[in-house]
């Protein structure tokens, strides 16, 4: 199916900055390594920018995917010393396995999710108890990340069981490997309607939000981030610390995140 044959490649390009070293030694890994939910490239791309020319240290890298796909990564063995996820569940995944030191875990954003079209489309959706996006859909399908896995999917899943409109939809769905591919395929025309954060709606021009889902329709978007268990790397603390300060607030803000700033224990 040639949608899905678009999504799988879309997949892997935007996979390629993963570190793919299965069993490579931590301490082998000099630059600071962060393993990132990819809604968040935008801000944090300028954030790490702003850390290197504020501090003189070397340019992170950072590897941006599903939060799923990076928290499976680190259980393999990947070298990474933060991990910033797109919800709860996969960083208690990863604290479950031991991947994470849970003294440094912090609840850093919030974010909201949003039906997008693209931008010159002429859609008009209320997003109210018995929503039938199938109807809006026509013979097109509705992107969204995996709603098995994929934090944006399982939060849209969430909101249209909560609003009674999954049933009406779930056979017209094109379900991608990260929230970012979504946004694509409704960025490039190929799908009329999708789901994800009102962040990565503001990062793409080609598509605009036809309405946002009720914050009560779904369990709240949080992000949570940590140091890794195996990192050795003295900047991780560092980074992290900045990621708390006033810095690099206005370029979270301008994505459309709410700052929380929270330790793990008031999540």
């Amino acid at each position: 199916m040639m949608i899905r044959r678009q999504m799988m490649g879309m997949a892997a390009a935007f996979l390629i900055g993963l570190v793919p070293a299965v069993g490579t030694a931590q301490a082998q890994t000099k630059e600071l390594v962060i393993f990132a939910a990819a809604s968040l490239k935008n801000s944090l791309d300028e954030i790490a920018a702003n850390w290197v020319k504020e501090t003189g240290k070397p340019a992170p890298k950072i590897s941006y995917a599903a939060s799923n796909a990076l928290a499976k990564q680190l259980e393999q063995g990947a070298p990474a010393d933060l991990f910033l996820s797109a919800d709860l569940d996969w960083m208690d995944y990863a604290a479950g396995k031991g991947l994470i030191k849970p003294d440094t875990r912090v609840t850093l954003l919030a974010n909201r999710i949003a039906l997008i079209a693209p931008a010159d489309a002429a859609a008009s959706v209320t997003l109210a108890p018995g929503v039938d996006l199938a109807a809006a859909l026509g013979q097109g399908r509705l992107a969204m990340g995996n709603v098995d896995s994929v934090p944006a999917g399982k939060y849209g899943k969430a909101a249209l069981e909560k609003l009674g409109g999954w049933d009406k939809v779930k056979d017209k769905v094109a379900q991608a490997d990260n929230v970012r591919a979504a946004l694509l395929l409704v960025s490039r025309g190929e799908a009329p309607l999708g789901i994800v954060y009102t962040t990565d709606a503001a990062a793409d021009p080609k598509v605009k939000v036809v309405a946002v889902f009720p914050e009560d329709s779904h369990p709240p978007i949080l992000y949570p981030v940590a140091i890794t268990k195996d990192s050795a790397n003295a900047d991780a603390s560092g980074f992290l610390s900045y990621l708390r300060s006033n810095g690099p607030k206005a370029s979270f803000e301008k994505q459309g995140f709410t700052v929380l700033n929270k330790p793990a224990s008031s999540s």
